[in-house]
């Protein structure tokens, strides 16, 4: 039995695991290294770790400045800083230029919590999936995570990586092999298909199950790559089930939901658990979720509409 480990933790160990066997791998930081869990790697590594300060638009361009030099740069901070605060410089400066640097952003969505409205990013994948040359990955628990973050460096060209701060439910064995683009069947289903990525995969899952005490069998999908999609698992779904869930700790409009229609385009209803076009606010990430509708109760209401 996995000990629950919020995949932020992994996400600094893997560097550090990196980082040992590759001299190449730099890890620059905008005074965030302790909740990020970039100071681990700090302590093994201080000649190859950066802390710029608070100035996440100077630390793009230090990580695009590392990568024309042959280095690779993984650049992280909160998900509101980055892209939040660097939007200009990700795109001008490494997306633009198809520049090998890793965006690594932690305390994505609502999850943040108490942190408030101003830090919770729910617009990052939105803004990250429109980039030309950029790579969205956006893993759920701690395994994955982990192969996750190896992939994002051996892969060539810039890779934004949503990374989750709560601990999770453990649905992957090491064994488990990654692969950017691919999707991940966790339950089988002819009625309805649910697909999440991140903290909502436990969500969905535990949605699965409430449904099939009704009688209603759902495929269970996570979907961490979010670009590229997995398209073909999207139009399988389409074709196999009678309708396709979507959940994401993200606004409503620019994220999964959004990739999914975009793929299905009519074929079968698409419903969406999201925050739906406004603001976060203060208050724990359970009372949030609750507060705004990201919960499994919630995905069972969207799944009898949808099929209604």
């Amino acid at each position: 039995m996995h000990k629950l480990v919020a995949p932020r933790d992994v996400f600094g160990s893997t560097l550090v695991e990196i980082g040992r066997v590759n001299e190449r791998l730099f890890v620059v930081n905008a005074d965030l290294s302790a909740a990020t869990k970039t100071d681990k790697f700090s302590i093994e590594f201080p000649d190859r770790f950066i802390n710029v300060g608070i100035c996440e638009q100077n630390m793009a361009g230090v990580a695009a400045g590392l990568a024309r030099v042959g280095f690779i740069p993984v650049m992280s901070t909160f998900a509101c800083f980055a892209p939040g605060r660097c939007y200009d410089q990700i795109r001008q400066s490494i997306a633009y230029t198809n520049l090998n640097v890793k965006i690594a952003s932690t305390h994505p969505g609502l999850a943040v919590g108490v942190d408030g409205a101003t830090h919770q990013s729910l617009d990052d994948l939105a803004l990250m999936r429109a980039l030309p040359n950029m790579t969205v990955l956006a893993p759920s628990d701690q395994v994955q995570t982990r192969k996750a973050v190896l992939k994002a460096v051996e892969h060539e060209g810039p890779v934004y990586l949503r990374i989750g701060r709560m601990e999770c439910p453990v649905f992957f064995g090491e064994e488990m092999e990654f692969e950017i683009g691919k999707a991940y069947v966790l339950r089988e289903g002819t009625d309805v298909t649910l697909i999440a990525h991140g903290s909502m995969v436990g969500v969905i899952y535990e949605a699965a199950q409430i449904l099939a005490e009704k009688g209603i069998q759902a495929r269970v999908i996570d979907m961490p790559s979010i670009k590229p999609l997995d398209r073909e698992a999207i139009r399988q779904a389409a074709e196999e089930t009678k309708a396709i869930v979507t959940a994401e700790d993200h606004f409503l409009y620019g994220g999964l939901y959004s990739a999914v229609c975009e793929v299905v385009a009519g074929l079968v209803p698409v419903r969406g658990v999201a925050v739906r076009d406004r603001f976060g606010e203060s208050g724990t990430a359970a009372e949030l979720y609750e507060k705004y509708g990201l919960t499994s109760d919630n995905v069972v209401a969207e799944v009898f509409h949808a099929l209604a």
